[in-house]
């Protein structure tokens, strides 16, 4: 490791946010150096520490590990440090003055009697304490980094750190190191525990385990769990920890008494609840059992005619728009006609869409307002396409603030309780990916009165979120469903449909391809599986579903293994996107990162900005909000700057710091869970075995289902049965429906 010091002589970029500075070091030679640096200004004298490289763009670059400041004790280095605006107010001239009176005593002075400055012409004894002040504040920063640095805490971590805490990040770190899992982004519990470790806290400190309890809580949430049993949460919090279950089960009780955790008994089973969850389940249901009612209530013996006269309407809408619907489907309407929350499902092909639309036509012929959603862009898209009326996504129809409040860091939204949602009729698509939160979300934007029409398909897999809406509120029994069941004639032409449906029912599908959009390669080999993927992707699939290779997308149950996205990402962007001169790539991490790479963010980001760009590079549109699911192709990447462009869905470019690429991968492969709510040309599934609980038949129904055009599945047929026949599916643990039933009294 090299070392070199010197004065800052130019900062050339900065990034506030983690630190990353790229700056020029004056001294014997002048040379940039880039790293991490809580707080730097230009004249300071540093003490740097680490590697040359050889930048392909930038040339010769210093790559700073680890750094200390040094205190100048030269009159001339006390000068150019004050006189560089490290110090508000004070400028060239008048830091000349300062040294000129107290010479090498000069940081001394302000250290230990700075009152002596107002002796200086231009300082009074107020300015004289804020200099001081500024400087001491910037000594006690640089303590505290080289005490963070010692327990192995990185500079941009360390930063988060100081700013958060101040001084009394001293007596927290000794007393009580599992805070940061609490109140730090980015710092979850097994960071803190390795922090733990070596300050030295015990292993069967009660702070350890009660944050181990609501950290195994926290990654059931992850796994879309609203609850655990205790016995399932003190096995997950036990092995965690590595300690005996007793020591876990003793802490539950305070954690309730502390109101950091709910207990609840339900079929004779005690369950704990982190307090967030709990309350949004019991929220929603409450908010649904105040909207819910009857917005057309008969007398008994006047079903009939009300029936009648809405039927009328229908066939008069079917007549000009040329709609045709069965009985199930009008019954469906005159249901979203009666009701103020009522929930339509159904599989692909059953006439969901045409349902809607005639929703829509009626409600338009009485004069009413309505708004049209979906959770993800690609839905909404989807729909508006289906409909002829603008959707939005939730997020946007709620008209996201930006603003995550410090508790629990949920989005915030403009439209709630107090500003809610000006609208007759809100129709809402895709409810199986909705989480509770989003729904709790949802509901405090709606008035009592207003019509709320919930559509899914309650087949496919859960939200990527906590929680199982749309299952939830369909077992409650508390809401109006209509299930459409019968496959339409067009709908019977594609086998994508009619697999789908014999896949749902248990039963065997063809695999003969005779098919012209259902197909099946026997591939029993994985790296002939890689070749013939390859070859879809470029050269069959394109002109046959008139799609670029891009749109076309590979689905697999697993994350690792062979045949998992982290190794399917690896061979397909090598195959499809390789490198080259004139595209940039850099590696984060595990990743390599290349411009023209598909990528996708894979967590809820609500302060993420976005703008999208006129055909002359100037802004005509800003938000924030990428969420969990978006996809996008890579356009710049920076390394001077240590950024990413990414372009998403409409446009929407956002600028990602290096630091911040921990919540985007590659995606020309992603898992059938992340493919919720999309629709794409094509689908190509490689499946050649896997862990049972992954190869089942709802993972295998929510991957056809996919698929606007085509289905291609690569691999052993043996393996298809198998998904076909395995029916179970990961118990997700949520409360929902038993809320509502409890409001109503049925508990």
């Amino acid at each position: 490791m090299d070392r070199i010091e010197g004065y800052v002589s130019h900062i050339i970029y900065r990034n506030a946010e983690n630190g990353y500075t790229v700056f020029e070091l004056g001294g014997e030679r002048e040379i940039t150096c880039v790293g991490t640096f809580p707080t730097l200004d230009e004249g300071e004298l540093l003490d740097l520490q680490g590697e040359y490289a050889q930048h392909s763009v930038y040339g010769p670059q210093f790559k700073v590990q680890n750094w200390r400041t040094v205190s100048p004790d030269d009159a001339a280095g006390m000068e150019r440090y004050l006189g560089s605006g490290a110090v508000r107010g004070v400028g060239a001239s008048l830091a000349a003055r300062i040294v000129k009176r107290f010479g090498r005593d000069t940081f001394r002075i302000i250290e230990e009697e700075p009152e002596r400055l107002a002796e200086v012409k231009g300082i009074s004894e107020r300015k004289a304490m804020d200099i001081a002040a500024q400087v001491e504040e910037k000594k006690e920063m640089r303590n505290a980094m080289i005490y963070l640095q010692g327990y192995g805490i990185s500079n941009a971590l360390a930063v988060r750190i100081y700013q958060t805490y101040g001084d009394r990040l001293y007596r927290i770190l000794e007393e009580n190191p599992y805070r940061l899992a609490d109140d730090i982004d980015g710092v979850g519990f097994k960071r803190a525990d390795e922090l733990a470790a070596r300050i030295g806290i015990h292993v069967d400190s009660e702070f350890r385990i009660r944050s181990g309890i609501l950290y195994a809580l926290q990654q059931a949430a992850s796994e879309g769990h609203i609850y655990l049993p205790q016995p399932v949460l003190v096995q997950r919090a036990s092995e965690l920890l590595n300690l005996q279950g007793e020591a876990v089960e003793d802490q539950i009780p305070n954690l309730a008494m502390d109101k950091r955790l709910v207990l609840k008994m339900i079929d004779e089973m005690p369950c704990c609840y982190a307090s967030g969850y709990y309350y949004a389940e019991l929220s929603c249901a409450k908010m649904l059992a105040e909207l819910n009612g009857k917005l057309l209530d008969t007398e008994e013996g006047e079903w009939d005619v009300l029936e009648k006269a809405v039927l009328q309407k229908i066939e008069k809408i079917q007549d000009r728009e040329g709609l045709q619907l069965d009985a199930l489907q009008k019954k469906a309407v005159f249901e979203s006609v009666r009701n103020t929350i009522f929930i339509l499902t159904g599989g692909p092909g059953t006439g969901k869409t045409t349902t809607i639309n005639m929703m829509i036509h009626y409600f338009a012929a009485e004069g009413m307002d309505m708004m049209l959603a979906a959770p993800t862009g690609r839905a909404a898209k989807r729909m508006t396409e289906a409909t002829g009326y603008e959707a939005r996504t939730i997020h946007r129809m709620l008209e996201l603030s930006g603003i995550v409040p410090e508790e629990g860091r949920r989005a915030s939204f403009e439209r709630n309780e107090e500003n809610p949602l000006e609208t007759d009729v809100i129709i809402v698509d895709e409810m199986s990916m909705v989480d509770i939160h989003l729904f709790q979300s949802l509901l405090k934007a709606v008035s009592p009165g207003t019509r709320l029409i919930l559509v899914g398909d309650s087949n496919q897999l859960p939200s990527v979120g906590p929680g199982q809406v749309l299952h939830d509120l369909i077992e409650s029994g508390a809401f109006p469903v209509v299930r459409l069941e019968k496959i339409f004639r067009q709908a019977e032409e594609s086998d994508i449909v009619v697999n789908a449906h014999r896949i749902h029912r248990g039963e065997e599908i063809r695999l003969d391809n005779k098919s012209r959009d259902f197909f099946f390669l026997e591939r029993n080999s994985v790296p002939v599986i890689y070749k013939h993927m390859v070859q879809l992707i470029r050269e069959k699939l394109p002109p046959y579903v008139k799609a670029s290779p891009y749109e076309i997308q590979v689905l697999t149950p697993m994350r690792k293994g062979n045949l998992g996205v982290e190794t399917l990402n690896g061979i397909l962007q090598a195959c499809l996107n390789p490198a080259d001169a004139s595209k940039k790539e850099t590696r984060i991490g595990e990743t390599l990162f290349r411009e023209g790479d598909k990528v996708m963010q894979i967590k809820n980001n609500y302060q993420l900005e976005w703008e999208i760009l006129s055909r002359f590079q100037i802004p005509v549109d800003r938000g924030v909000g990428i969420f969990n699911g978006d996809m996008g192709v890579i356009r710049e990447i920076n390394e001077y700057a240590q950024t990413v462009v990414v372009e998403y869905d409409e446009c929407r470019r956002v600028t990602y710091g290096f630091s911040q690429m921990d919540e985007v991968e590659l995606a020309y492969a992603i898992t059938i869970h992340k493919s919720q709510g999309s629709e794409y040309p094509a689908v190509i599934l490689p499946l050649l075995g896997g862990p049972r609980m992954l190869m089942n038949r709802n993972l295998l129904y929510t991957a056809v289902t996919r698929a606007r055009g085509c289905v291609t599945i690569l691999g052993s047929k043996q393996v298809v049965c198998q998904m076909i026949e395995n029916a179970s599916e990961a118990k997700r643990y949520t409360s929902l429906d038993r809320r509502i039933k409890e409001l109503k009294g049925e508990f």
